[in-house]
């Protein structure tokens, strides 16, 4: 897989082997490591992996290797699903369902997609299992070449490397400079791995490797040698090679240049076989003797001399059943030497050889790209057929051929139409809606058939919507549907599009009722799931705003039957179930709720916002920022779980910001509110995901002393909901009531009850609000028996944050009557809660308040500091983590049977190492066994 050199001489490098060696070594005992090698062509970076590669395998541990070239970037994921061997042909059955799950994958183009994060996390979930089993090295050649998907995943990778028995050895070139290589490196680097620059070899080095090389020549001839190649190890070998002076012979020819070095390289085959292996150029640095045969129109038992021959003269080798070149910079060579006119011909020939073989039409469009030939018939036909399931697996090559048809080519025929239908959503399915909106309005203007029309009309709508433009959105909704001729489902789609729109854009729920049941109609006339489904959907959300959750959960089952049962509409499927979740919280179904989180989605589950909020309600924070935590790859720009849209990164920043300020880390808090707000958008969407934000904000404020600011930031958005507006601001209108009471300013604490009787008097079945009020209402009366009531309703259904909060009121209120006994009983409870969570502050605001009546913890409730460090200080999810790793389990499976998504098993297991002051899974695992063995209640 690697260039090759002569493996008997080698010379420096001492201390880059010393880390490869150490990195097999640490492996072997369990804790992984990354090494990044840098350097300039030829400088020895993939002669050092074929080092650690060698290593590794005399070590005895399974070793991968893979390739990255240019076209690369064009295809997600590829790369990483040949180096994890990944075939339907597999005799692995965990392999033959991953490449069926990929087979099967295509493009999002109802509902635009991010990051296949689903993708992602089976294949880090495939590593981690092969992890179980040994030590497993990875290799990734010229990882420049990456696509951002596999970039992505190397993140995944990098971020779980020192729980596993996991080497990734990655080489890069140091220029173009990709900013998204440039995060990866400093990610490797940021976390105490190795990243290793490659210097060119000293003039000492220089002359002891063309020593070994060569036989005795002139110092001259040496000098000359040298000059060439300026410390590049592969120059010295190659112009040594080309010299023939290797072998001891005495050729005094040298090379002008490292190209000519290598084109006489060539020199050991015939000249049939150079021929063979020029037109083996055309294809990329890997390619299959099917595809040259096709291309050269030969049989490949006619090629079969040529390609041996250059195999044994080393030019070319075998990798799991294709040929590759050993050395890249030969068959770069090779390729430029073909005129380029011919190039682009011979490209464009490749390209019909090969789709009329039943190519696949990847290695068809990879030829196409290569061809400068625009507008040639048989090129847009082929595209207009294939250019949708291209973009399944490769969008941006997909993006690029037709982008080139339609913006060079200034005919606009039905082909070119079709050609920009096809474009247009595309663009849509990768989110890049300012470009998607600009080509359906040319195809607009070029499209002559109504299916095509109707299908440009939709696509110019989302991306308007998605851009926020909602006037001009909701203008050309209605320049559609006054078409006479727009088929029923687009006409349903676009409804359903303009009722999202009034609710959250405008918010206007009336008209987006009327819209979305006239869009239902119209979606189950022509059976049309996905119309259907999304008119649900709207309509679910204009019942949770009027707290009909009852009716608003049917809504949403209804969804999920169609959408379960149709397409697999992704995207629209997780915001049903996400919403089922938010849904089963309010009617205080959290037990429901919880089980509801274990949502397959690709066969793992989904990380992500809805997650973290239900955990933070749960009282399992820890939990709830393991969900938040996108590491690496959030300092690398990348979109992962929605996070491109503001609604959800509110709630990521407003979540975590909370979850700190309660843990009194203020200044984590001040960051995550200075971010959050940055982003706050002008929509009854954006608002609706403020207020995790705006409570951590006055938890601050009132941290700092300024109380007075804190019940107006509170008050701003708590008192003042708008009609149309989901924000649930019951579940905070208590902490209102008692910061004012707190202050003596009863007139806010009044208009907080109120408030939370409009919420409560809105449920049709009393559910969260209705609890919420009788908490309000007990401190506004110092009424007993009204928090009680609170207490025991949440005890019964939970949350335990809630329980917690309605505790503390409790015992505040008793002892202001004069119970001290039962006061401090509630208290010591409060506290209980309030320490397994980690909220500090709660904890201190407490004690403040019932200092003042006197009242102070008992023996029972007296706690020590939280522990940070030992096994004291793991929590009961990081217990049960620990266990599992102690028997064997993978990352995977430990996140199927705690319903939890691989992502944040990892980050668990990350918090358990740094607890344990522990490097591997395996000294978990002895940690374990020790606790066990002293008869420690370690869960099994």
């Amino acid at each position: 897989m690697f260039p090759g050199t002569s493996q008997n001489v080698w010379v420096g490098r001492e201390e880059e082997l010393a880390v490869l060696e150490s990195a097999v070594q640490r492996i072997g005992a369990g804790t992984g490591t990354a090494v990044w090698i840098e350097g300039e062509a030829g400088i020895g970076k993939s002669a050092l992996a074929v080092k650690g590669i060698e290593f590794a395998r005399n070590a005895g541990y399974e070793v991968l290797t893979g390739i990255a070239d240019p076209m690369a970037q064009r295809s997600p994921l590829h790369v990483v699903v040949d180096l994890l061997r990944i075939s339907s042909r597999s005799a692995d059955p965990r392999r033959t369902e991953i490449a069926k799950l990929l087979r099967e994958r295509r493009l999002g183009l109802l509902e635009p997609t991010n990051v296949a994060w689903a993708e992602i996390e089976l294949l880090v979930g495939l590593v981690d299992d092969m992890c179980t089993e040994g030590p497993i090295v990875l290799v990734v050649d010229d990882v420049q070449h990456f696509d951002e998907a596999s970039l992505l995943l190397w993140h995944r990778l990098v971020s779980a490397v020192d729980q596993l028995p996991l080497l990734l050895l990655t080489t890069c070139r140091p220029t173009p400079p990709r900013q998204e290589v440039h995060d990866l490196r400093a990610a490797i680097a940021r976390r105490g791995h190795f990243v290793l620059e490659l210097a060119p070899l000293s003039d000492a080095e220089s002359e002891r490797l063309l020593a070994g090389l060569l036989a005795e020549v002139p110092d001259s001839t040496r000098d000359r040698l040298a000059s060439l190649a300026m410390g590049n190890p592969l120059y010295l070998r190659e112009l040594a090679n080309a010299t023939g002076l290797e072998s001891g012979g005495a050729d005094d020819r040298l090379p002008a240049s490292f190209s000519e070095a290598l084109t006489r390289r060539l020199g050991v085959v015939p000249d049939a076989a150079t021929e063979v292996l020029r037109m083996a150029a055309l294809l990329g640095g890997r390619f299959s003797v099917t595809e040259l045969a096709v291309l050269m129109r030969r049989s490949a038992s006619e090629l079969a001399g040529a390609l041996q021959d250059a195999v044994a003269a080393g030019i070319v080798m075998d990798v799991e059943g294709e040929l590759t070149f050993r050395q890249p910079l030969l068959r770069q060579v090779l390729y430029q030497s073909i005129p380029g006119a011919l190039r682009s011909a011979l490209h464009r020939e490749a390209a019909q050889a090969l789709a009329i073989s039943a190519g696949q039409p990847l290695r068809v469009a990879e030829q196409l790209a290569a061809s400068d030939q625009i507008g040639d018939g048989w090129a847009r036909q082929w595209l207009a057929v294939h250019a949708a399931p291209l973009a399944a697996q490769a969008p941006d090559l997909a993006i690029d051929l037709l982008r080139r048809e339609v913006d060079q080519v200034q005919v606009d025929d039905d082909q070119t139409g079709v050609l920009l239908v096809v474009l247009a959503w595309v663009l849509l399915g990768v989110g890049r809606y300012r470009e998607a909106a600009a080509c359906a309005r040319r195809g607009l203007a070029v499209v002559s058939t109504t299916g095509h029309r109707s299908e440009m009309e939709f696509v110019l709508v989302r991306a308007l919507f998605s851009l926020g433009e909602h006037r001009e959105g909701i203008d050309a909704v209605r320049r559609s549907l006054s078409r006479p001729d727009l088929p029923v489902v687009w006409r349903a789609r676009l409804l359903g599009c303009l009722a999202m729109v009034q609710r959250g854009g405008e918010g206007d729920i009336a008209a987006a009722d009327t819209t979305a049941q006239l869009a239902l109609n119209m979606a189950e006339s022509v059976h049309d799931s996905f119309a259907a489904a999304y008119a649900l959907i709207v309509l679910w959300m204009n019942r949770s705003v009027r707290r009909d959750h009852g009716a608003a959960l049917a809504l949403l089952d209804r969804a999920l039957d169609l959408l379960r049962t149709g397409p697999d509409h992704t995207d629209l499927r997780a915001m049903a179930e996400d919403g089922r979740i938010f849904t089963l919280q309010n009617l205080g179904r959290w037990e429901e709720a919880a089980a509801a989180l274990h949502r397959k989605t690709g066969g793992v589950v989904q990380p992500g916002i809805t997650t973290a909020v239900l955990r933070y309600w749960l009282g399992e924070w820890d939990d709830a920022l393991a969900e938040l935590d996108l590491d690496d790859a959030s300092a690398a720009g990348f979109s992962y779980s929605g996070l491109r849209e503001p609604g959800p990164l509110l709630l990521w920043h407003g979540v975590a910001a909370l979850v700190a300020a309660r843990r009194d880390e203020r200044e984590l808090s001040r960051k995550h509110l200075e971010a959050g707000l940055a982003v706050s958008g002008p929509t009854v969407a954006d608002r609706e995901n403020l207020d995790f934000l705006v409570v951590a904000r006055a938890v601050v404020l009132e941290q700092d002393g300024d109380r007075a600011r804190a019940r107006a930031v509170l008050g701003e958005i708590l008192l003042h909901r708008g009609s149309s507006e989901m924000t649930l601001t019951h579940q905070w209108l208590p902490d209102l009531v008692r910061l004012a009471l707190d202050d003596g300013d009863e007139q806010t604490a009044r208009a907080a009850v109120n408030a939370c009787s409009v919420e409560a008097s809105a449920e049709a079945e009393p559910g969260r609000a209705a609890t919420a009020l009788l908490r309000c209402q007990g401190l506004l009366t110092r009424d007993v028996n009204a928090l009680a009531a609170a207490v025991s309703w949440y005890r019964e259904t939970g949350p335990a944050v809630d329980l917690a909060a309605a505790l503390e009121d409790l015992a505040v209120v008793l002892a202001d009557r004069g119970e001290a006994a039962a006061a401090r009983d509630a208290f010591n409870e409060a506290v209980d809660l309030y320490t397994g969570f980690g909220a500090n502050w709660d904890v201190r605001r407490a004690e403040r308040r019932l200092r003042a009546y006197g009242v102070r913890r008992g023996v029972r409730g007296k706690r020590e500091p939280r522990v940070l460090s030992g096994w004291q200080a793991l929590t009961s999810t990081e217990l049960r983590i620990a266990s599992m790793v102690a028997d064997g389990q993978s990352t995977p499976s430990i996140a199927a049977n705690l319903y939890l998504s691989p992502r944040t098993v990892q980050t668990h297991i990350s918090h358990v190492l740094g607890k344990l002051g522990v490097r591997s899974r395996v000294e978990i695992a002895r940690e374990v066994f020790r606790q066990r063995a002293g008869g420690a209640p370690v869960p099994s």
